[in-house]
């Protein structure tokens, strides 16, 4: 038998909430990382 109540979720809803931030951290700290990195190996390369 199917059930002919259908739950329609918004977009919110569905999530149950917050997102944290956690991709915009990474993505911060990852690409000063990077940065810091080569310029520490052009210095003590060249």
């Amino acid at each position: 038998m199917v059930d002919e109540r259908e739950e329609h979720l918004t977009t919110t809803e569905a999530r149950s909430g917050q997102t944290p931030h956690v991709a915009r951290h990474v993505l911060i700290f990852g690409t000063g990382g990077i940065i810091i990195l080569f310029l520490l190996l052009f210095l003590l390369a060249g």
